[in-house]
């Protein structure tokens, strides 16, 4: 299945159902009357989360989303059906984006099952009962029904993990999330072999936690190098990030530089989250010339860094055991947050 994580789409709702033109015509009954019955109701756009998508491939097929509109009344003061609600099912993570040149998030879905209706449906037109008046026995006139609304929208797919993994190109991300999970990554002696997201769970120590690969950064990244601000996104909503040097490089200390300052640079708090510094392809050097490297780093304040080899799987376990505390300190932090906010009393209500 092919990764998707933008798309453009139309959508529109119903438009409301016409009302009825109508008069009775009844046995024994001296005098008639209108009779008509109002028009249904559009129907709404919904837009829906759902478990067991990852991809937004299939907007790219089917972009144009329009929900049914209401039927028409009838004689007897019969009102129209209403039209059905049109519901699209999109991934978790998914935010619906308007096409302005603001960009205005119209929605965010951040778990299963949340649904937010974006357009409503057109309210239907009166029937010819309603314009009865003292004066206006037998009135002719009725409403055509309101329209829907429209609209043109993105979607964006900002991928939802406990761990991201981030690094320059040819870092070894692949080779680690392979060894990690049951991930079947793409693997090569070249720059950019990675060129989507990919998602995998890690079961350790009886231990869960699902890990994000994005594709290799490069310098400029957070104003949209090699679409470097696209793959950024999908790591806002990470717990905890995972910053994978190369040990062979040319300098790993100013790869390890360069990745910091994107994500300084992109900002919606990447550089605040909790890292973990891994120096990769330990296997091929010597003990203790990586141990050179890491003083190296621990000189520029970069903390003690992990030495691992994401081919062999050398120093991994001491890794996801530090991810794995990490995550906990961060959910505990995120539980004493909520337990705060829920015990704080609401403030009354005044007008000033």
């Amino acid at each position: 299945m092919h990764f998707l994580d933008q798309a453009k789409i139309y959508i529109r709702s119903g438009t409301g159902g016409p009302g009825a033109v109508s008069f009775r015509r009844e046995k024994f009954v001296e005098y008639g009357g209108p009779d008509g019955g109002d028009g249904g109701k559009g129907g709404d756009i919904i837009f829906e989360a759902v478990q067991g998508l990852n991809t937004l491939i299939d907007f790219r097929y089917s972009q144009h989303f329009k929900a049914q509109r209401g039927h028409g009344g009838a004689g007897k003061n019969r009102t129209g059906g209403g039209g059905n609600d049109l519901v699209i099912h999109v991934p978790v993570g998914t935010q619906v984006i308007a096409d302005d040149d603001e960009g205005t998030i119209l929605a965010d879905f951040t778990k299963v099952g949340q649904r937010q209706t974006l357009l409503r449906g057109g309210d239907g037109g009166r029937g010819n009962l309603s314009y009865k008046t003292s004066t206006n026995r037998a009135p002719r006139q009725h409403g055509t029904g309101w329209p829907g609304e429209e609209m043109w929208v993105w979607l964006r797919l900002k991928l939802l993990a406990d761990v991201g993994l981030v690094g320059l190109p040819n870092a070894g991300k692949s080779t680690f999330i392979n060894q990690v999970t049951n991930t079947k990554a793409k693997v090569g002696d070249y720059p950019f072999t990675t060129t989507k997201p990919q998602l995998g769970v890690v079961l350790h120590k009886q231990r869960e936690f699902v890990l994000a690969d994005i594709p290799g950064l490069i310098e400029g990244a957070a104003e949209g190098a090699g679409i470097g601000d696209r793959f950024l996104g999908h790591i806002e909503r990470c717990r905890v990030l995972i910053h994978l040097v190369d040990a062979t490089g040319d300098d790993p200390v100013k790869a390890w530089k360069i990745v910091k300052g994107e994500l300084e640079a992109y900002g919606a708090g990447l550089d605040e989250k909790p890292q973990l510094l891994a120096i990769n392809k330990g296997d091929l050097l010597g003990p203790e010339l990586m141990e050179d490297i890491a003083k190296s780093f621990a000189r520029r304040k970069a903390g003690k860094p992990f030495i691992i080899s994401g081919a062999t799987g050398e120093g991994v376990d001491k890794l996801l055991d530090a991810v794995i505390a990490v995550l906990d300190e961060t959910r505990a932090e995120e539980v004493e947050e909520d337990a705060d906010t829920s015990s704080k009393p609401e403030k009354p209500w005044s007008p000033i």
